[in-house]
């Protein structure tokens, strides 16, 4: 009788093993996949091979119909597509972590002890720093030099504000790059106040003094966006769009590819320098396993913090000032033709709305040679009501960073007065006129955290809960929608929403396994992945 049912459990075992006809490297179960499809499909289970997905649904079914190398219980946990950032400065990041953090401070006096502490552990030649926001000072006007003057004479100092369009530097900073009360620029501003220099530079006059900053070897440079990567798989996110890249950058970003190091999907954006032009017509769409470059990033604009954006009427708080250009009409129109030709994408930072039409004004056309060209507008902070349909009109995408609206609502008013403001960080009818947006977190001019970007967008608050009832509230977009703007909009925004942004059969698997629920308490800005994967390999894990 005992050998009758062993040999019966045998059989049966065997023909349940038959009966698994299909093979699949890894089973992720007792989960709630969020696919991010057109209907947001959720399924219990998925089966992955070489790096794809090749089935979705019921734990039983897909339980049943694979055998697997590795199995993993999810523990009922939420798992979403790999977050793709639509906007970040990955190069510009591991710079600036080789200089002083100045992103905590309250005060101009505490802006210049911190220097001074950084300064006593470094002991640099030329101080730099960055993450300042006189925004959230108490006396929240822009700081001028004399206490750094006193502090460092000798010492070339530069720091720059946190939206990196504006710098205050001191005396011996200013005699380093050439800078005096006669200096002429075509753009940007080198700041007086009754004739004198105060050590605020903007834009254009920014450049003079970064041709004097340390050069970071490549190195340095590797150690420091490795170290970014594993934060950002920390919270999920797999895939970036970095927003000024350098043609030398590429072959940084290449080396550490082909050393097996940088993981994360990076989609570039060159900036349109001589060089980089060069590279674009050497290249043309350039991919490299997990580095594709296919586009280009103009400014046409500054910020709004430091009175660089560009507006269609004067400031509110500056009767006499609009603003500034970056770039000319023609220089525009130019690059339009660039990417046409090359069949790249053309991605444009336009804060003010004077430069949102600028630029809608240079796109107008391109899709009558391109229809497929999924060009960008970075930022478009302020837009005119009537400038709004003309995203849809010409094809045009936005790409929006809502932690801009609950970072600058400290000034935003003042900059525009009630009745343009209304025209401002307007996400929900930019959705509504377009149909799709692409989110990202502008790191690090902002928080890496995708969660106080996705709070941001959906209760127009910020970390510490302010404004009460949300900024400009009427512009909050759903929770839904946020997720698609980080995941199959930001995917298809650039290009690749054949491989990443949803979780169907065929597609990457690529995904995060998160530590709580999607929902928008205070507490969720918290969150974390639990477990990050890009092409079927764990990637990161929290344990």
């Amino acid at each position: 009788m005992i050998r009758l049912l062993i040999s019966f459990l045998i059989c049966t075992s065997l023909f349940s093993s038959c009966m698994k006809a299909e093979h699949a490297d890894l089973i992720i179960h007792n989960a709630v996949i969020h696919s991010m499809d057109e209907k947001l499909t959720v399924y219990e289970a998925m089966a992955i091979r070489d790096g794809k997905i090749i089935e979705l649904g019921p734990e039983r079914q897909i339980l049943n119909k694979y055998s697997a190398d590795e199995f993993v219980d999810a523990g009922g946990k939420d798992i979403y597509p790999g977050f793709t950032d639509a906007h970040v400065h990955l190069l510009l990041a591991a710079k600036q972590r080789m200089g002083a953090d100045l992103s905590q401070c309250k005060s101009l006096a505490q802006l210049v002890t911190d220097v001074e502490i950084y300064q006593q552990r470094n002991n640099q030649k030329i101080i730099v720093g960055q993450g300042w926001n006189e925004g959230a000072w108490r006396d929240n006007s822009l700081p001028t030099n004399e206490r750094l003057n006193e502090v460092f004479p000798e010492t070339p100092v530069c720091l720059f504000r946190n939206d990196g369009h504006t710098a205050l530097v001191n005396e011996a900073m200013l005699q380093l790059a050439g800078i005096n009360d006669q200096t002429q620029i075509s753009s940007g501003e080198i700041m007086k106040k009754d004739g004198k220099l105060t050590g605020i530079l903007t834009d254009e006059a920014m450049e003079l003094v970064k041709k004097k900053l340390p050069v970071y070897s490549p190195q340095e440079l590797k150690e420091k966006v490795i170290e970014i990567q594993n934060e950002l798989l920390m919270y999920g996110i797999t895939n970036v769009h970095d927003a000024g890249l350098e043609a030398a950058d590429v072959e940084v970003m290449k080396e550490l590819i082909d050393a097996g190091r940088l993981q994360i999907n990076l989609y570039g954006m060159l900036l349109p320098t001589k060089e980089n032009i060069q590279f674009a017509r050497k290249h043309g769409v350039y991919e490299h396993k997990n580095l594709t470059i296919r586009s280009f990033k103009v400014f046409a604009d500054g910020s709004l913090g430091g009175r660089g954006a560009y507006l269609k009427s004067t400031y509110s708080d500056d009767a006499h000032s609009h603003g500034h250009t970056t770039v000319s009409k023609e220089e525009l129109d130019e690059l339009v033709r660039l990417c046409q030709e090359l069949r790249y994408q053309l991605n444009a930072h336009a804060i003010g709305d004077a430069a949102v039409k600028m630029v809608l004004d240079a796109y107008k056309n391109v899709s009558k040679t391109n229809p497929d060209h999924r060009w960008r507008i970075e930022h478009a902070q302020i837009v005119s009501p009537e400038d709004m349909p003309l995203f849809m009109q010409y094809g045009i995408l936005p790409s929006v960073q809502p932690s801009h609206a609950v970072s600058d609502y400290l000034f935003a008013e003042k900059r525009l007065g009630a009745e343009r403001l209304k025209g401002a960080y307007a996400y929900n009818s930019l959705l509504n006129t377009t149909g799709m947006i692409a989110i990202g977190t502008d790191y690090p001019i902002e928080d890496m955290n995708p969660f106080k970007t996705i709070y941001a967008a959906c209760t127009r608050k910020n970390d510490k809960e302010t404004p009460a009832g949300g900024f400009l509230p009427e512009e909050a977009i759903s929770l839904d929608d946020c997720l698609r703007g980080m995941t199959v909009w930001a995917a298809l925004a650039g290009f690749q929403e054949d491989r990443i942004g949803r979780l169907e059969a065929g597609m990457d698997a690529t995904f995060a396994i998160f530590e709580r629920k999607m929902n928008l308490s205070s507490s969720f800005q918290q969150n974390f992945s639990l477990h990050t994967y890009i092409n079927g390999k764990e990637v990161y894990s929290a344990e």
